[in-house]
């Protein structure tokens, strides 16, 4: 579960080559977007036996532990310049930390398909911030259609004609502000730690770790000690290894294929996939329903998106260096 439509520094890999043959990357592609889709399944199946906070901890974990697994099998290393962990404290807390968090709170309130589709809302936050407190990007005629009728969007998702309030709406909130979250992550990543010559795998797992000590130190004093792992039931310990060690670190490595493979700019619309499969998933094994301007607001949301990005309404430009783009999480992304 996590955020790919920015373009953030980090990603280092080789250039893409001309016309790649589909079968060299769309089943990675799909498969990517079906492990992130199922992550807002997992996080539902999770929350039955284990506190939002906690939860994080454990499934950031995971994940902090699948990539340093990855790092010593392919001789990387972590960062070691004071400027960048301190940058990478900013990171870890608002891409990782307290965007997954809410989502947890959220889906204690709305539907795992619901929270998916509040995921694809971040770059509707990544753009105004990039533009008006980062200064990372320019704000033009094209991305501001986009965000208009992406915002147009979330309110049909919303449904506020029939009036707001209740928990399902706190939820839909929640699940907001962990976009929200990403959003700001990722311009922020974009802006200190553009031009670092650190591979993305070393900078993510750096950031796992970062976001682990948070929530070592944070969940402990807001939802108490957790449970150890051993008195979990089998099919919440399995959801919460398959968030940290499927979601997090074999989805990132997908990920990282994909964009050396296709390039990053068609890498990154596998934010289109995710809340398609997180419909899905919820629906045949939750058995979850939505109302029907949810998926009619989606699809508003993901054309906005498309808009703003360039995806429509212009011929696409050269897919930007693989070095500008770093999932946020994501698990989430």
């Amino acid at each position: 579960m996590s955020y790919l439509g920015g373009r953030v520094s980090g990603v280092t890999a080789p250039f893409t080559p001309d016309r790649p043959a589909l079968r060299s990357w769309l089943p990675g592609f799909v498969a990517l977007a079906a492990i992130w889709g199922s992550s807002f399944l997992f996080i539902k199946v999770g929350l039955a036996e284990l506190h939002p906070l906690h939860l994080t901890g454990y499934r950031v974990g995971a994940g902090a532990l699948t990539l340093l697994v990855v790092l010593v099998a392919l001789r990387d290393r972590l960062p070691r310049e004071p400027r960048v962990w301190g940058h990478l404290t900013v990171i870890a807390a608002f891409g990782v930390a307290l965007p997954f968090t809410l989502f947890g709170y959220g889906e204690q309130r709305v539907e795992s398909m619901l929270a998916g589709i509040w995921n694809a809302t971040t770059p509707l936050v990544v753009l105004p911030l990039a533009v008006l407190v980062f200064r990372t990007e320019r704000l033009t005629v094209r991305s501001a259609v986009g965000l208009l009728l992406g915002f147009t969007g979330v309110l049909v998702v919303l449904g506020v004609w029939q009036g707001v309030g209740g928990s399902h709406f706190v939820g839909q909130l929640m699940c907001f502000g962990a976009a929200a979250c990403y959003g700001l992550a990722i311009p922020y990543q974009k802006k200190f730690i553009a031009g670092s010559e650190l591979s993305g795998l070393s900078l993510s797992a750096a950031q796992l770790v970062v976001a682990t000590v948070q929530l070592a130190i944070v969940a402990p004093l807001a939802a108490g000690a957790p449970p150890v792992p051993t008195d979990l039931s089998p099919r919440v310990l399995s959801a919460v290894l398959a968030l940290g060690a499927l979601g997090t670190g074999l989805a990132f490595v997908i990920h990282l294929r994909n964009i050396r493979i296709v390039g990053a700019s068609t890498a990154a619309t596998v934010t289109y996939l995710i809340p398609v499969f997180a419909m899905l998933i919820g629906a045949l094994v939750l058995g979850e329903r939505l109302t029907w301007h949810q998926p009619v607001g989606a699809l508003i949301v993901l054309l906005g998106v498309a808009v703003s990005q360039g995806l429509i309404g212009r011929r696409r430009q050269p897919a930007p260096a693989p070095a500008e783009l770093l999932a946020v999480s994501a698990e989430s992304r």
